[in-house]
């Protein structure tokens, strides 16, 4: 039996749907299929290709990533931007996050603005070249090497609704960690320009812990990535890391069952 046909047999009863019983988490119902599906296209992929170093890599921290808050919009949004960060922190495993008084000490920065601000603090101060197109209604920008990120900046929409603020504060700074594409397929996740979510999905949940996973290495191509990642999904949706002896022998986890 080739290690393929007996990865299929380890995840025979791993594959149905998740499905979540709370109100909230209604339309969070999808196959194992969709989900190493959903992590191909967001990781594999950039929104705005020429921000990135080859965006056909795994892009991921590899050490703490420290936030520093710019809140420049009229409303003070900073402590909104605290608890979406402490969310962070709280949802993926493998990632250490912290916030940061001094902007130099940062790896991602954080601008949260108001519209008539957004394209100029963006030429300033993320592409610095005030000659830049600005796209999208709010971004984030990626530095990234063969070691992993190098620091990420996202600028945030404040004054034109709770939603597109929400939406922006959520999609932007996620995508910052790593999964930087869109793909309007995915009917799951904030990673998607058609979706109606504004918040931090479980299906997005799965993709960011999945991407931090120790095995999956930074600069990674899609077919190094598929040789684990159907072990490392399953690990994810069970909550703990449930493989067969011969699965796990063949990939030299040191698991073990009681």
């Amino acid at each position: 039996m080739n290690f393929m046909r007996i990865l299929l047999t380890c995840l025979l009863f791993l594959t149905g749907p998740v499905t979540l019983s709370s109100p909230s988490a209604a339309n969070d119902s999808f196959s194992t299929e969709e989900l190493l599906e959903g992590f191909e296209k967001t990781v594999f992929g950039l929104e705005y290709r020429s921000w990135s170093w080859r965006p056909y890599l795994v892009k991921k921290f590899t050490t703490p990533v420290l936030f520093y808050v710019h809140n420049l919009s009229a409303r003070d949004r900073t402590q909104t931007v605290y608890r979406f960060i402490k969310e962070i922190d709280n949802r993926i495993g493998g990632l250490t996050t912290g916030v940061t008084n001094d902007p130099a000490k940062a790896n991602f920065e954080i601008y949260v603005v108001d519209r008539a601000q957004y394209e100029p603090v963006v030429k300033k101060d993320i592409y610095k070249n005030e000659h830049a197109r600005v796209p999208g209604r709010c971004l984030v920008r990626v530095v990234s090497g063969r070691k992993g990120i190098k620091r990420s900046a996202a600028v945030i929409v404040s004054d034109e609704g709770e939603f597109l603020f929400k939406r922006c504060l959520v999609e932007e700074l996620l995508q910052g960690l790593g999964p930087m594409n869109d793909d309007e397929q995915l009917t799951h996740s904030v990673f998607n320009d058609s979706s109606r979510h504004s918040r931090f999905t479980v299906f997005d949940q799965l993709i960011l812990n999945m991407l931090y996973d120790p095995r999956i290495k930074p600069g990674m191509n899609l077919q190094q990535t598929r040789a684990i990642l159907p072990l490392v999904a399953a690990g994810e949706r069970m909550g703990l890391p449930l493989l067969c002896e011969e699965c796990r022998d063949r990939l030299r986890c040191p698991l073990t069952f009681q």
